[in-house]
């Protein structure tokens, strides 16, 4: 993947100084947590059940001296995808005759307040919060993801976040909104098929982004095949089979990894959001 380290983006969040403490005084968790809830929990329910509270929190940025930070390349580099999803967003939305608003990304280390989704943490995986419109991410997701999934690479690290990027899209155009609306009253097998096609949406959006730096000359060989093969992996199917679970289809939220694959490469391969209606 080509791609510049000139700047880090106006829109990154750097809470990883701060102390990654719980509320209530608990320690952070590690990455052996974050690998057995992610696996567990992340890719089978849904994430705003993991998070404990729903009021707006604050937290004071902290971020890490340049001089001090191992992690410098990838916040180069996270700064550099998310500048260039909102770029294609910005212009795809114009296309289409509404407003792009620019989503925040914010690093974090352990666990985060967030302003209307409760406290963040890191086992759940990186989320998007609708209620602040904004993607947070903890870095040993990235680890887990190679290590542990078996998807290593840029392009999967960036597949990943424009997904997220995608939700915050269809929090703009209202699909989020709508999903809720249809989730009211409905038994939880019909939830979570809800929630899929929300997901499904979302890689299909991760997608089109993909497509727009394909145009650019970002893309280079391999890129797209390691996108694939980090959607192949946090299908719900083959995440419950690593788990030693039986695969059930009502449990959900996600999609399987064949219906992950197939609706991020739609879209990688015609750029179009009227594409990716995953709901008819």
């Amino acid at each position: 993947m080509r791609w510049s380290q000139d700047k880090t983006s106006e829109d990154i969040e750097d809470r990883r100084g701060a102390s990654g403490r719980f509320p209530g005084g608990g320690k952070g968790i590690g990455i052996a947590v974050v690998v057995i809830v992610l696996i567990g929990a992340y890719f089978g329910v849904d994430v705003s059940g993991l998070f404990q509270g729903g009021g707006s929190t604050s937290a004071s940025e902290a971020p890490v001296k340049e001089a001090q930070d191992s992690e410098r390349r990838l916040v180069k580099f996270v700064s550099f995808v998310l500048d260039d999803a909102q770029a294609t967003w910005n212009a795809k939305l114009q296309q289409m005759g509404k407003h792009y608003r620019k989503t925040k990304l914010v690093l974090y280390r352990r666990g985060t307040p967030t302003a209307g989704c409760g406290y963040g943490r890191a086992a759940v995986g990186p989320f998007y919060c609708p209620a602040d419109s904004k993607v947070y991410l903890d870095f040993s997701f990235f680890l887990v993801l190679k290590q542990r999934l078996g998807a290593g690479g840029e392009f999967a690290q960036a597949y990943v976040l424009a997904h997220e990027i995608g939700h915050h899209v269809q929090n703009l155009l209202g699909t989020s909104d709508m999903v809720r609306a249809q989730k009211r009253g409905k038994s939880k097998a019909e939830k979570n098929r809800w929630s899929v096609k929300l997901e499904l949406q979302a890689d299909c959006y991760a997608g089109i982004w993909a497509n727009a730096t394909g145009q650019k000359g970002v893309v280079e060989k391999g890129d797209i095949d390691s996108a694939v093969r980090a959607a192949k992996a946090i299908g719900d199917d083959t995440l419950q089979n690593n788990a030693g679970q039986r695969v059930r289809e009502e449990s959900f939220t996600h999609g399987s990894s064949a219906q992950r694959v197939h609706w991020f490469q739609r879209g990688q391969k015609t750029g179009r959001v009227a594409d990716c209606d995953t709901f008819n």
